[in-house]
């Protein structure tokens, strides 16, 4: 019979080995954090050196070119914020001022939808507002965690757009550093998972920005064909939102349809008509013609691909989930699919030396799929 007592060494091993499974859980959170980081500043140097090559062209330095785009950038990106804040900032102020009535009528009209008696909802409504101007605490707590996140996420910006700035103007030692740490044989991979890469990425940036800008001019002038107040206000967040995919969508077009619920129900089946015209019109013409062609990826596995990133990564993940996804897809296809397929080639050679050149580009053609990138 074996001794099963517990000895001081199975205590030390114990210890030991919850001391490594938590050292391994915090080194795998900040792992998730440098490649959230360093994905984010890639996305951005993408652009930066596209167009730093572009001005390399016309006899520009590297380093201005760089440095000009991202002048271009911040500038544009400026100037759509000041276009668009006193407009955004006017509707806000009207939606605040006009918040009490909305509610109270949105009260009453989901009173009479679902049978409920509109005082019975207003004293659920009035009750939940209670929980917080009684306990102020508990509103003043996250603002100011809010506050802090904030300040931390704007000097996190800054070192981000400047790692992407030196990123952008020297390339070639980055990219030669991640290919030599490939074995010789293998570097012509790496070489080429990168190149997919920097396509999807731009393609998905790309398509980003213009689909954007389609939709919240879709939903802004559909708002305003119908008469609908806070018109700018709602398209605005409507295309900010785009940048989840498809979560984003559906939670962007909720509060406008209540909103046109407070004035009819048939206004807000018009509203709900808006939306689906202007989303269908993004994921149906503009994404296939500017991103499908270099980001393919199943309806079904982006909209799961969004929940775990945002579990493993958090909100800001969702930011840049479909890069994130299209990275996943491109190594799976590189390291795992295609060398599989290739063996099957290889194996088919082996088992058929007498076949005929012919009949050996019909197996070829038939086993391996073209791969596109």
């Amino acid at each position: 019979m074996s001794d099963s007592r517990i000895t001081p060494a199975h205590l030390y091993r114990a210890v030991l080995l919850a001391f490594g499974l938590v050292v391994a859980g915090l080194v795998f959170q900040q792992l998730l954090t440098l490649v959230l980081g360093v994905l984010i500043v890639v996305i951005i140097a993408l652009p930066l050196g596209a167009f730093a090559d572009l001005l390399t062209r016309l006899h520009v330095p590297r380093a201005l070119g760089a440095v000009i785009g991202l002048l271009l950038g911040l500038a544009a990106i400026g100037g759509l914020i000041a276009a668009i804040v006193p407009v955004f900032t006017h509707e806000i102020n009207q939606f605040v001022h006009s918040l009490p009535s909305i509610v109270d009528e949105l009260r009453h009209r989901l009173g009479r939808l679902t049978g409920t008696s509109p005082s019975r909802i207003g004293q659920q409504v009035q009750k939940f507002v209670n929980g917080y101007t009684d306990q102020p605490s508990r509103l003043l707590g996250p603002l100011a965690s809010v506050g802090a996140s904030v300040a931390a996420g704007l000097g996190a910006l800054i070192i981000v757009l400047l790692t992407a700035l030196y990123t952008a103007i020297q390339p070639e030692p980055l990219e030669s550093g991640i290919v030599r740490m490939v074995p010789p044989a293998r570097r012509h991979v790496a070489e080429r998972i990168l190149s997919r890469l920097r396509t999807a990425y731009l393609g998905w940036l790309r398509g980003l920005v213009i689909g954007m800008l389609v939709l919240g001019w879709l939903t802004y002038l559909g708002l305003r064909l119908v008469g609908l107040d806070f018109a700018a206000f709602f398209a605005v967040f409507t295309a900010i939102a785009m940048i989840v995919p498809y979560f984003g969508a559906l939670a962007s077009s909720v509060p406008p349809i209540l909103y046109a619920l407070t004035v009819s129900p048939g206004k807000a089946l018009v509203v709900t008509g808006i939306y689906i015209i202007a989303h269908q019109v993004e994921s149906n013409i503009i994404q296939p013609l500017v991103v499908a062609r270099t980001v393919k990826m199943h309806p079904a596995v982006v909209a799961v691909g969004v929940v775990a990133v945002d579990q493993l990564f958090g909100f800001i993940g969702l930011i840049v989930a479909v890069p994130i996804l299209a990275t996943i897809k491109i190594l799976i296809e590189e390291l795992w699919i295609r060398p599989i397929e290739q063996g099957d080639l290889e194996r088919a050679l082996d088992e058929a030396p007498r076949r005929s050149p012919a009949e050996l580009l019909v197996a070829r053609r038939g086993r391996i799929r073209p791969w596109r990138r």
